[in-house]
């Protein structure tokens, strides 16, 4: 991220569209670093500190990234599961939990079970709106995160070497990793990655998160897509890479 707010913070990061609510969004890559600095800084006001675990039990989308980032960057290890049913990686006892209002349940049982400190639930709604009515169990994510601050300087120094996404490698791994994915995929600097996503479908946050970011190219989120409006989307996005 520092490398991407060097070399351009005005550059589209993140775009996503969702074609069953005509929702159009864009974050620049400064705009994202103040969502990940915010993020940090609420973990690190409720106690987590590097080395723990949060469970994300989010599908594809730009608050998603802002919240696996912000972990990222206040070194807290993420086991992920992207759509209901999806097993989080073996042994996961987070100490926080953030989830889709859809989830909450699901959520508030995985926190109960394992005397989690925050379950903190996010309504996915344009323009991060607060939740219309909190689950039972949970604390508003928009609510909270709004009140941080933009910048974070971590209590204590972050360990690389620390696990990052659980099952798949540690903070500094995934940066090896995200490049190496980047390279399969085709994605260059300046490049822009399509990724459509769905309730069933959903990507590898190594694929649409840290592969973009490490490569300093962008992504564009179609949710639900529109058969008849991806190519569209694909001109008007100047997209290079479809993801499959």
């Amino acid at each position: 991220m520092r490398r991407a707010l060097a070399n351009d913070p005005g550059r589209p990061l993140i775009t996503q569209y969702d074609d069953r609510t005509g929702e159009r969004v864009e974050l620049s890559v400064a705009t994202v670093d103040n969502w990940v600095s915010k993020t940090a800084n609420l973990l690190q006001e409720a106690g987590v500190e590097p080395g723990a675990t949060a469970a994300v039990l989010l599908p594809a989308h730009w608050q998603t990234a802002v919240v696996l980032l912000g972990c990222w960057r206040a070194g807290v290890a993420v086991g992920y599961s992207a759509v209901a049913g999806q097993a989080l990686a073996a042994d996961v006892e987070p100490q926080v939990v953030f989830t889709a209002a859809d989830r909450a349940a699901e959520a508030v049982d995985l926190g109960g079970d394992v005397g989690a400190d925050e379950v903190w639930a996010l309504s996915l709604a344009p323009l991060a709106a607060p939740l219309r009515e909190v689950p039972s169990g949970t604390t508003d994510y928009a609510v909270e995160v709004r009140g941080q601050g933009d910048r974070f300087a971590p209590y204590e120094t972050v360990n690389t070497a620390g696990p990052g996404l659980l099952g798949t490698g540690s903070l500094a791994e995934l940066v090896t990793l995200g490049a190496d994915r980047a390279q399969a995929l085709g994605l260059d600097t300046g490049g822009r990655i399509l990724v459509e996503t769905d309730e069933k479908v959903q990507p590898s946050p190594l694929d649409w998160v840290v592969a973009p970011l490490v490569a300093g190219a962008g992504v564009v989120l179609l949710r639900h897509p529109d058969p008849a409006r991806v190519d569209r989307v694909v001109e008007s996005e100047r997209v290079t890479v479809r993801y499959a």
